[in-house]
C-alpha cells in the first residue's frame, strides 16, 4: 500500500462517516490518485471486514481506517478503472454486492431540464423507487426532490434504516437528489432521510412512491407494476376509437374498501372483483368510479386526504393487484374512473409537508397555503415542479394502470383564490382577480396531455360554479375537462323529490331549470356519495310518504336522472334502497331485488334506445313537450337523436292517477310503452295500462297530433313511436 493508508483527509473521513455529503461519489467508490495508483472506499456502519472482488482477478482484503466501518483498498500498481464488487461481513453475516458508489448518474441532464421546467410527461416512471438493471446487476434508482436538503439519503429495510449506509448524490441546480442501489427488489420498505438548511433531520416517505405500508405504518414500498402482463388491448383500443359525447355512459359510483366489506374489513381487489365485476355486468352499468384509491393514512377520510398521489391503498392489496382488477373490469366491459384530488394534502410529518424543511410543495402563505375548511395544505401550482408532480400523477394512474379517466375533485377549491375566505384572508391574483391563474392553466395542461397521450380516457370536473368553459377545449379557452358534474340539477332535483307531492305544485321551475342551461357544459348528472353523509339521510330517506310512496317516488327520481340529457352517476346503495346514509364502517345493505331490476331496466332501456344518449350534449336531442301543467304536476319531454324515431317521457309527479290525460306528440301512428316505473316487476303497483297509445290529430303542447295517456301515480313511462 505504501506509506499512506488513504489520501482521505481527516475532515473527509468524518463527512463519510456522519452522512454529511452533498455527493457521496467525490470520495466513495473507485478514484484514481494524483500518482496513477487506484483508490477504493467503502463504509457501512458496524462492518467487521470487507474483501474487494474483482471481476478478474483475485480477492483482495481491504484496511479499515476507521472503526465504524470505513474501508479503504489502494492498488500496488498503477491500475485502470476495473469492475468490482464487495463482500461486506458484520455481525458474522456476510454479502457480497456492486459497490453503489462505481455507477454513473443514471437520470439524464434532458430528464433534469424537463423537470425543472414542468414539462416532462413520463415522471412517473423516473423519480421515486423504480426498479430497474444496470448492466446485468438488478437494483432500484432511488430519486428524489429536495432542493433545500444539505444531505439525503435512503433508509430502508435493506440498510437497516441507517442513514450513513446509502447516501445519494445531489444532481445540482435540479434540486434532485438520486443513488442506484444494487439489490433491493420488490417489497423492500424505505423513506428518505434529509437533513435540512439547519442540519435537523427529516425522515419522509416517498412522495412518488408506488405503494405504502398499511396504516399506521408510513413507509414506502418498492414495488414494480409495470411489469404487469395487460390483457385489454382490444378494449383500450376500442376506447380510443369511441366518442364520449354520444356514448352510453352510465357511472356506479363506489367506495371500494367497504362496498363488500364484512367479516374482512378489506375484501382486497381480487374478491371485490370477484363480487363487483358480475353485478356491474348485471345491472347494466358502463363504468364504476371509484372514491379515491390513492394511499391516505386516515380511513374516515375516505381517500380524499391524499399521502401518497401514485400508490394504491394498500388496504386492498399490491398494486399488482390493483392492476389485475383493472384489467378484469376491461375485459368484461367495464371502464374504471378514479377520483383524483390535486386539490389539497393533509399536514402529516412524515409526507409533503415542509417535505425538505421548506414549504416545498405547498404555499408559504396560509392565504395560499392552508385549505380552511379541510385543514390542509394547498398545491403551489406557479411552481414548475409542484405542477410536474401533479401532471405525473394525472398521467402515472391512466399508463400504468390503464385507469380509463379520472374524476378531478374540489375543481371550485382550485379554480377561485377566495374559496371559502372572507376579506382579507386571500391574496388577488396579478389582475386584482380572484381566480387562481395557475391552477387553471395547470388543469389545462393535464387535460391536453392526457387527452393527447390516452385516447377515450374521461376528464370530470366537480366543478360546482359558474366557471365559464370547463368543458370547453383548451385550445378554445376552456379548462378542456371531458363532463362537469351538474351540481344545479343534483340539488334542484333533490330538493323537489323531497318535497311531499301535495305541495310539488307550483314547485315544478325547480326540476325543470336546469334544462336553461343543459348544453352550457357537458353533462353528467350525479347522485353521489356527497348526497348521503353527513346528516344528510340517504336517497331513500329523503323520500316522502310511507315505504312504498318512499320506493315509487325513488324510481321517479332515478327515471327522472336516466331519462334527462347528461350522463348518469348513481352512489353505491341508491340502487338497493339503503335506508340510512352510507356508512363506510358498515357493509352495504343487500340488494333489494325490486329496485335492482328497476335500475338495470333503465340501463337496458339506454342500450336498446340510443335516443337517450347519442345527443346528450347537443340541443337537438331534447325537447320540451310540457312542463306547464302545475296543477297536476305532470311534465313531459322528447329525447331525440337523428335517425331514430323519438321517445316521448312523462312524468306523474303525484299519487293521483291521471287518466285520460292528453299530451301532444310530433307524429301519428302507435306509440309503444316501453318503460313503466309503475310495473309490478319493480315494485310498483302495476296499474293497469295500454301496452301502446295511438296519436290523435287533435292539436295539442304545439303539435298536431296528441296521446290520451293512462298516468299511474307516481310514476314515469316512456313511449316509443312504432308507426
Amino acid at each position: 500500500m505504501g506509506k499512506r493508508t488513504t489520501v482521505l483527509r481527516r475532515q473527509e473521513i468524518a463527512a463519510i462517516v456522519g452522512a454529511g455529503l452533498a455527493d457521496p461519489f467525490q470520495l466513495l467508490g473507485m478514484h484514481p490518485t494524483a500518482d496513477g495508483f487506484i483508490e477504493i472506499r467503502a463504509f457501512c456502519p458496524g462492518a467487521s471486514s470487507m474483501i474487494l472482488v474483482p471481476d478478474e482477478g483475485s480477492p483482495q482484503p481491504m484496511t479499515r481506517i476507521h472503526d465504524e466501518g470505513l474501508f479503504v483498498f489502494r492498488s500496488q500498481k498503477r491500475a485502470d478503472p476495473f469492475a468490482y464488487r464487495l463482500t461486506v461481513t458484520r455481525e458474522r453475516v456476510s454479502w457480497t454486492t456492486r459497490d453503489p458508489y462505481c455507477y454513473l448518474p443514471q437520470l439524464g441532464e434532458m430528464d433534469l431540464h424537463l423537470f425543472s421546467e414542468g414539462r416532462h410527461l413520463n415522471l412517473h416512471r423516473i423519480m421515486g423507487a423504480r426498479v430497474r438493471t444496470i448492466g446485468d446487476i438488478p437494483g432500484v434508482l432511488f430519486a428524489v426532490w429536495a432542493p433545500n436538503a444539505r444531505a439525503v439519503s435512503v433508509v430502508g429495510s435493506f440498510n437497516d434504516w441507517d442513514r450513513r449506509r446509502h447516501p445519494m448524490r445531489t444532481r445540482g441546480v435540479s434540486g434532485v437528489w438520486e443513488l442506484f442501489v444494487p439489490g433491493v427488489t420488490a417489497g423492500d420498505l424505505y423513506k428518505f432521510s434529509m437533513l435540512d438548511a439547519n442540519g435537523f433531520e427529516l425522515v419522509k416517505a416517498d412522495p412518488y412512491a408506488l405503494r405504502s405500508e398499511m396504516r399506521p405504518g408510513t413507509a414506502s414500498i418498492v414495488a414494480d407494476p409495470g411489469s404487469y402482463q395487460w390483457g385489454d388491448g382490444g378494449w383500450i383500443e376500442k376506447r380510443g376509437r369511441a366518442n364520449p359525447f354520444s356514448a352510453r355512459i352510465s357511472i356506479y359510483e363506489a367506495h371500494a374498501m367497504s362496498w363488500a366489506a364484512g367479516e374482512e374489513r378489506y375484501p382486497g381487489w381480487e374478491k371485490l372483483g370477484d363480487w363487483l365485476i358480475p353485478y356491474l355486468g348485471q345491472m347494466g352499468f358502463t363504468h364504476i368510479e371509484l372514491m379515491p384509491v390513492m394511499e391516505h393514512p386516515y380511513d374516515g377520510s375516505w381517500g380524499y386526504q391524499v399521502t401518497g398521489f401514485f400508490a394504491p391503498t394498500s388496504r386492498m392489496g399490491s398494486p399488482e393487484d390493483f392492476c389485475r382488477f383493472v384489467d378484469r373490469c376491461h375485459q368484461n366491459g367495464i371502464g374504471v374512473i378514479l377520483d383524483w384530488t390535486p386539490a389539497h394534502f393533509p399536514m402529516d410529518d412524515w409526507a409533503l409537508a415542509r417535505f425538505d424543511g421548506t414549504h416545498l410543495y405547498e404555499h408559504e402563505d396560509p392565504r395560499l397555503g392552508l385549505h380552511p375548511d379541510w385543514g390542509t395544505l394547498i398545491f403551489n401550482y406557479g411552481r414548475r415542479e409542484v405542477r410536474n408532480f401533479l401532471l405525473a400523477s394525472a398521467i402515472h394512474w391512466l399508463d400504468t394502470f390503464h385507469i380509463d379517466g379520472l374524476r378531478v375533485d374540489a375543481v371550485a377549491s382550485l379554480l377561485y383564490l377566495d374559496y371559502s375566505r372572507k376579506e382579507g384572508q386571500w391574496i388577488p391574483n396579478r389582475y386584482g382577480g380572484r381566480e387562481n391563474l395557475e391552477a387553471a392553466s395547470l388543469l389545462r395542461e393535464i387535460c391536453h396531455e392526457t387527452g393527447c397521450r390516452f385516447p377515450g380516457a374521461l376528464m370530470v370536473a366537480e366543478e360546482s360554479t359558474a366557471w365559464p368553459g370547463v368543458t370547453r377545449p383548451p385550445e378554445a379557452g376552456g379548462l378542456g375537462f371531458h363532463f362537469k358534474w351538474n351540481m344545479g340539477w343534483m340539488n334542484d332535483t333533490l330538493e323537489y323529490f323531497s318535497r311531499d307531492p301535495l305541495f310539488r305544485k307550483g314547485h315544478s321551475g325547480g326540476i325543470t331549470f336546469s334544462a336553461v342551461y343543459a348544453w352550457s357544459e357537458n353533462f353528467i348528472l350525479p347522485l353521489s356519495h356527497d348526497e348521503v353523509v353527513h346528516g344528510k339521510g340517504s336517497l331513500y330517506g329523503k323520500m316522502p310518504g310511507d315505504d312504498f310512496q318512499k320506493r315509487a317516488n325513488l324510481r321517479l327520481l332515478f327515471s327522472y336522472q336516466w331519462l334527462f340529457p347528461g350522463k348518469q352517476l348513481l352512489f353505491m346503495g341508491g340502487e338497493r334502497v339503503q335506508q340510512h346514509e352510507w356508512n363506510p364502517d358498515e357493509p352495504l345493505p343487500m340488494g333489494d331485488i325490486s329496485m335492482e331490476r328497476f335500475v338495470a331496466a333503465l340501463n337496458t332501456l339506454q342500450m336498446d334506445h340510443p335516443q337517450l344518449h347519442l345527443e346528450d350534449c347537443q340541443y337537438s336531442g331534447f325537447r320540451w313537450v310540457d312542463f306547464s301543467d302545475e296543477a297536476s304536476s305532470v311534465i313531459s319531454f322528447l329525447r331525440q337523436a337523428s335517425g331514430h324515431s323519438p321517445l316521448l317521457c312523462v312524468f306523474n309527479m303525484t299519487p293521483v292517477p291521471r287518466a285520460p290525460y292528453r299530451i301532444g306528440v310530433p307524429a301519428a301512428g302507435n306509440w309503444a310503452v316501453v318503460h313503466n316505473s309503475d310495473a309490478g316487476l319493480f315494485g310498483g303497483a302495476g296499474v293497469p295500462i295500454p301496452d301502446s297509445f295511438k296519436a290523435n290529430p287533435v292539436p295539442a303542447h304545439g303539435f298536431g297530433w296528441s296521446l290520451e295517456l293512462s298516468l299511474p301515480p307516481l310514476s314515469s313511462l316512456v313511449l316509443d313511436l312504432r308507426g
